[in-house]
């Protein structure tokens, strides 16, 4: 299936082609063309290989969900459920289970050990598939303990069926939805924030008072 046609970034985070925040990205184009691109290249790909449509849609439900983006999660779920549809629930659990607050983990430079911090090391339920479930241990990985990442992080995908290439594509699918996602956030509270302005100081402090959960 191909969604590209549409501004994903606009889709997911509800910018309608007329706000005043459809403006304001119109006035960054290429940033904006590159954050499209992007989203072609590593999640529309026209010959995506080995490192399936499937597996790519699973890898961005699971990095929206532990990432509390449920409108994106439920987009990619989406798109994972018409190339692989039995795996929807379980890549949704997968990433309830999953679910933390980050990043954390420790630095192996002896100067940052300090600000090395506790957090849950998780791993993806075998039943998964091992290179489906490598795939999203790696990503759990980069999305928490980035700090973490190293030789034999590597080494468990190689070991899971993952080439060097496609590790390469894993790597740089899940440093792409987390900067969709944030970007995404980031739109959001900006469109409430000028809903609010647009409606008087009472309705932005109700507005400030019901989204401060994060």
């Amino acid at each position: 299936m191909t969604v590209a046609t549409a501004d994903i970034v606009d889709l997911l985070a509800g910018v309608a082609p007329q706000s005043r925040i459809h403006g304001l990205r119109a006035l960054r184009a290429q940033a904006r063309e590159n954050a499209q691109r992007s989203f072609e290249a590593l999640l529309e790909p026209r010959d995506p290989g080995a490192f399936s449509l499937g597996e790519r849609y699973a890898v961005a439900a699971f990095v929206a969900r532990v990432h509390g983006q449920e409108r994106a999660a439920e987009f990619y779920a989406d798109l994972l459920g018409d190339e692989e549809p039995e795996l929807v629930p379980s890549i949704l659990a997968a990433a309830a289970d999953g679910a933390s607050a980050g990043p954390y983990g420790a630095y192996r430079e002896p100067g940052l050990s300090a600000e090395s911090a506790p957090g849950t090391i998780w791993q993806a339920d075998v039943a998964l598939g091992a290179r489906l479930a490598a795939a999203l241990t790696h990503a759990h990985l980069l999305v928490f303990r980035p700090r973490e990442s190293d030789a034999a992080a590597l080494r468990a995908l190689a070991t899971a069926g993952w080439d060097a290439d496609e590790i390469v594509s894993l790597s740089q699918l899940v440093a792409f939805l987390s900067f969709q996602l944030r970007l995404v956030h980031g739109l959001r509270v900006l469109s409430d924030d000028l809903a609010a302005d647009a409606q008087g100081p009472a309705a932005g402090a109700s507005v400030i008072g019901e989204g401060d959960v994060r």
